[in-house]
């Protein structure tokens, strides 16, 4: 087996801001493993805004450039690498290897059924109350809204996005920076705006004080949930968590956390960075299992990899065999 590897940059259509940080351009490492006529591929995004950090994943696979041409297994590769990007990356070029060597789809040889488009929620990026209405009215039309919150003018910012987007479902993501006073002090006030869903309202290490909440709009994990080794030690004020492939380490680790969060009674989200469609594909097998999907990366970017997922509107097509899987 052959290996490839290559940094990508990909520009933003416009700023992409969290209560975290704020890019306006995502840097991918895509995989590319070549086993005689077959090609599978896989893309990771190894941090946010630490280009560093994507040379220091990029350099990790290299390290072990040996075993992995020497014919690894989704199975060896859970023992060589830790959960992170760049297992996520070389997981799902094995998936898709797999399925051109077969012949049959991805999500077949996984079990799961995909046989009609996602449904995606589209990210409002943080910024003011004006400026956030001025986006939620350009996409009033699509179907469900996440809004980036962060620590000042939650409640107008989603009183002017409802004011903008009289019909769309709206979910908010806080990336941890509120506490458990704004917590309790906003959830009843969202709720009223029509807010399903509050995603990560505290920082992860602050997760034990969520066991008091008693608000009416659900809680999801995000950043307090990784893998499977996470459920057992989330916190009880959770009713859902948020899968992404880059936490989990790749697709197969992400249907096992599937499984596990099911067995707990949890509710599923899945997630994406600002991906390409070849990081989206392999996430919408876990889309098949899940209530929520939030795999709107490619309709960020300023342009998407060709071949590419058909997005219309927010409905996502099924991956053709040349995109993944």
């Amino acid at each position: 087996m052959e290996m490839t590897l290559q940094l990508e940059n990909w520009k933003l259509k416009q700023p992409f801001t969290t209560s975290q940080f704020s890019i306006s351009q995502n840097t991918a490492l895509t995989v590319q493993l070549r086993d005689g006529e077959f090609i599978g591929r896989g893309e990771c995004e190894p941090h946010e805004h630490d280009a560093a950090i994507a040379r220091d994943v990029l350099c990790s696979i290299e390290r072990n450039r040996p075993l992995i041409e020497a014919g690894l297994t989704n199975q060896d590769l859970e023992r060589l690498l830790p959960a992170g990007p760049a297992r996520n990356a070389l997981d799902c070029a094995l998936w898709d290897l797999d399925a051109k060597r077969s012949g049959r789809r991805a999500w077949e040889l996984a079990g799961v059924t995909l046989n009609s488009p996602l449904t995606t929620a589209y990210t409002i990026s943080l910024g003011s109350p004006a400026g956030m209405a001025v986006q939620a009215a350009r996409n009033r039309d699509r179907p469900l809204l996440k809004l980036k919150l962060g620590k000042q003018q939650s409640r107008a910012i989603v009183e002017a996005v409802r004011r903008a987007a009289p019909d769309a479902r709206l979910i908010v993501d806080v990336n941890g920076a509120w506490n458990m006073d704004e917590l309790n002090r906003l959830a009843a006030p969202l709720a009223k705006l029509g807010v399903e869903l509050i995603e990560q309202p505290l920082p992860a290490g602050k997760d034990a004080e969520l066991a008091t909440y008693r608000g009416p709009v659900p809680l999801c994990a995000d950043e307090s949930c990784l893998d499977t080794t996470s459920v057992s030690t989330l916190s009880s004020g959770y009713s859902c968590i948020n899968i992404k492939l880059d936490k989990t380490g790749g697709l197969s680790e992400a249907l096992r956390l599937v499984e596990a969060a099911k067995a707990r009674s949890l509710g599923i989200m899945v997630g994406c960075m600002n991906g390409t469609s070849l990081a989206i594909a392999p996430a919408m097998v876990i889309g098949a299992l899940a209530e929520l999907c939030d795999l709107d990366g490619p309709l960020l970017l300023e342009r998407d990899r060709t071949p590419g997922l058909s997005y219309e509107n927010s409905l996502i097509r099924l991956p053709t065999p040349d995109v993944w899987g």
